[in-house]
């Protein structure tokens, strides 16, 4: 290699290390995409702080960041619905008719004592009876105390109440009591029970309500000597106590669950919580607080949770993007920042959608594009990458369109996200036209209202039928927005970064485009040998894994050159004579070399993306014209001279082959010219073709700036091969027609 070709390799070499390619650079690029990532989520994720103090005035004017709970106003709220509560009373069944017939049969066997007298009779039921009533309720309390019938606090309140509504019977009763018989006691006990069962068997609040009632019961009743009547009547009132009591436990517990059922206030999202110059008042400062508004606390655990989820979502997407190919970075910096772009872009979209969100429409999310990042990736960079940034786009559109208090993520609009995001990479991951990106809009607004509707019916309702038919009429219109933004995109990312995608490609594959309508007019054998260099490097291209299209579209232009002197290129010198054999061949070799850098001024001048550009300069790279350095030697020898020149002057300037399709276009070039220069091309000349003109390229370092391997360079050897056996069907001869030939002309002689 000689120092000319050196130094030329080393300037390229620099320039192929700039900025685009620089590892520096790309770790910017990847931090400032977990810095988008960050400020994208932290409005929702880390509300502003304030440093505001009480009795100051509000220099700005503070809106609740997200729904926050107004403490003071949900303790009043359950203050109000704990007062609505009534006292709760519990009905204790009390056996009082059992306290009525144990006094009547205690006076049946005193009355019959003779040897008590009727004076100590009087004082014995005097104070007797009265006790008998206290310690049968004390009895009652004392059994349920050891049980869980009735708690404690309710049998106090019975003693308490029993004791302060306890009934005195006047002193003639007991006077009257000593004259009852056997037979009158006989009497009164089922008159006796009777009453009181019947009156005790009532929610009993207050005992004299139901004591007044006992006179006309006694009076309805069979008995009729008066002095049991009367004696019937007192111990019957004395019989009768509340049975109905009020609940302490149950009236507070019923206050627990109201102040617990309360549902809690909120302040709405975006209500103004402090006004510009408001004084800032205990409650109002307490208000900030409580919802972590203010800078009192200096507390950073959140916001480095929220750069630890950035960092893990750029590197996630750098360690993707890495194991496509350990070896080297797939994509250069140029395109790195494109992604980029696409991120802010989306992020964009998103936010607008959220400002237009309110907890009572919060459907009006799902107009958001989101599906545009998803679309663009596709497009303009690789299906897989796309696949993976639907997820990014998912978890973030998840937390910027979340309206919801206490969760940071909604499940809801990060699933409609991931599904449209997938509907529109496999909708138009293989567009060929414009057309198709409306197409995969259409899709994304069937899918993406399906899924609403989906969503609507598995949340049980949540929403009213007129709500989802909003939601699922803001899908609809989301895919459109995402058609037209997807549309409206491509051309400035195409423009701008030299992208060309597979839209683009096929546009300039036109045959009415300019340059190949003047390629076709002024040099139709050049268009014709373009045509076949690209269905030969397409077929070659898509067996390596290359880009298929690209080839063939850079196959069209890539001599587009020659039409400023068609005349010199044999392809074009039908029925004429060949200019170059009156030329120096130092001249003539200008001329050929120079239809490389003529064809790259023509491509700049109608704005051909850069990737054909390179094609055009790139597909000779630095090859050896032969023939004419051999004229040149043979002219300088018949002249007697000494050569004034060298091999690297009739070398073409390069650079040589920088990527894979401009390598397999340049064989393509040189396969399809040698082909159709044999008259009678064989297999066996075609495939000794090929090897020879790979091998020539090889040896002659053609392919060192490019990431062709040596299985490559046989995979495209023999997809050639392939390639033309099909398109010069016609003009090959096979082993077994040359045989048949042969035998025929031996035939012929011998005959």
């Amino acid at each position: 290699m000689t120092s000319k070709e050196t130094s030329s390799g080393k300037s390229f070499s620099m320039k192929h290390v700039g900025w685009k390619h620089s590892a520096g650079t790309r770790y910017v690029l990847f931090l400032c995409l977990a810095v988008l990532f960050y400020v994208s989520l932290a409005p929702n994720l880390l509300p502003e702080r304030y440093n505001i103090q009480v009795g100051t005035r509000s220099e700005k004017e503070i809106r609740a960041p997200m729904q926050i709970p107004n403490n003071k106003a949900t303790l009043k709220a359950q203050e109000q619905e704990a007062e609505r509560v009534q006292p709760i009373y519990t009905i204790v069944t009390v056996p009082n008719e059992n306290l009525v017939v144990s006094i009547l049969d205690r006076i049946d066997r005193l009355n019959q004592d003779d040897q008590v007298s009727r004076e100590d009779k009087i004082a014995i039921y005097r104070l007797e009876i009265p006790q008998r009533a206290k310690d049968f309720i004390q009895n009652f309390v004392n059994a349920n105390r050891s049980s869980a019938s009735y708690p404690d606090k309710l049998l106090d309140e019975m003693l308490k109440v029993t004791s302060q509504q306890s009934y005195k019977i006047p002193e003639e009763t007991f006077i009257k009591i000593p004259r009852l018989t056997s037979q009158d006691i006989a009497e009164m006990k089922p008159v006796a029970r009777e009453i009181v069962s019947r009156l005790t068997n009532d929610q009993v609040v207050e005992a004299q309500a139901a004591r007044a009632k006992v006179a006309e019961l006694v009076s309805a009743s069979t008995l009729s000597q008066r002095t049991a009547r009367e004696v019937v009547q007192e111990l019957s009132k004395l019989a009768i106590t509340a049975n109905k009591f009020y609940d302490e436990e149950a009236t507070k517990e019923a206050k627990v669950q109201a102040r617990e059922n309360t549902q809690p206030v909120y302040i709405k999202q975006g209500d103004i919580l402090v006004a510009k110059g408001q004084l800032i008042t205990e409650d109002l400062y307490n208000l900030l607080d409580d919802n972590g508004l203010l800078k009192n606390e200096v507390n950073y655990w959140p916001q480095l949770g929220l750069f630890l989820l950035a960092l893990l979502m750029s590197g996630g997407l750098f360690l993707f993007i890495r194991q496509t190919d350990p070896n080297k970075f797939k994509y250069n910096n140029s395109q790195l920042f494109m992604l980029v772009l696409i991120f802010v872009i989306t992020v964009i979209v998103l936010h607008l959608a959220g400002i237009l969100q309110s907890n009572e429409r919060p459907y009006i999310g799902y107009v958001a594009p989101v599906a545009i990042g998803a679309t663009l990736v596709t497009l303009l960079l690789d299906m897989q990458l796309a696949y993976f940034c639907a997820m990014l786009f998912c978890v973030l559109a998840s937390v910027i369109l979340n309206v919801h208090q206490g969760q940071m993520f909604d499940f809801t609009f990060g699933f409609f996200s991931l599904v449209v995001s997938v509907v529109a990479i496999f909708t138009i991951h293989r567009a060929s036209q414009r057309s198709t990106l409306l197409k995969g809009g259409i899709m994304v607004c069937l899918f993406g209202s399906l899924t609403v509707f989906i969503m609507t019916l598995i949340g049980s309702g949540q929403w009213n039928q007129m709500q989802m038919l909003y939601a699922i009429g803001f899908a609809f219109a989301g895919g459109l927005l995402t058609a037209i933004l997807a549309i409206g995109l491509m051309p400035f990312f195409e423009v701008t970064f030299g992208i060309l995608s597979a839209l683009k490609l096929v546009e300039l594959s036109n045959p009415n485009h300019p340059l190949l309508r003047k390629l076709l007019t002024e040099t139709p054998g050049t268009y014709h040998h373009s045509v076949m260099v690209g269905n030969l490097s397409e077929a070659a291209a898509e067996a390596i894994g290359a880009d298929g299209l690209l080839c063939r579209v850079g196959s069209y232009y890539h001599d587009i050159g020659k039409t400023k002197r068609p005349r010199y290129f044999i392809e074009n010198q039908n029925n004429m004579e060949n200019p170059h054999d009156s030329l120096d061949p130092k001249m003539s070799k200008s001329i050929i070399i120079a239809h490389a850098r003529d064809g790259v001024e023509m491509l700049k001048e109608y704005k051909i993306p850069k990737p054909i550009r390179d094609i055009a300069e790139q597909h000779h790279g630095t090859t050896f014209l032969h023939y004419f350095y051999h004229k040149a030697l043979r002219l300088a020898e018949e002249q007697g001279r000494e050569p004034d020149f060298t091999e690297e002057d009739f070398r073409y300037p390069g650079p040589k082959a920088q990527s894979k399709e401009s390598a397999v276009i340049g064989i393509a070039d040189s396969v399809e010219a040698a082909v159709r220069s044999l008259r009678n091309p064989t297999v066996d000349q075609v495939e000794s073709m090929i090897e020879k003109i790979i091998k020539s390229r090889l040896d002659d370092h053609q392919f060192n700036d490019c990431d062709l391997t040596m299985k490559e360079l046989d995979i495209i050897a023999k997809t050639l091969k392939e390639s033309v056996m099909g398109i010069f069907h016609s003009r090959i001869e096979y082993p077994e027609e040359i045989k048949k030939n042969k035998t025929t002309e031996e035939t012929r002689r011998s005959g």
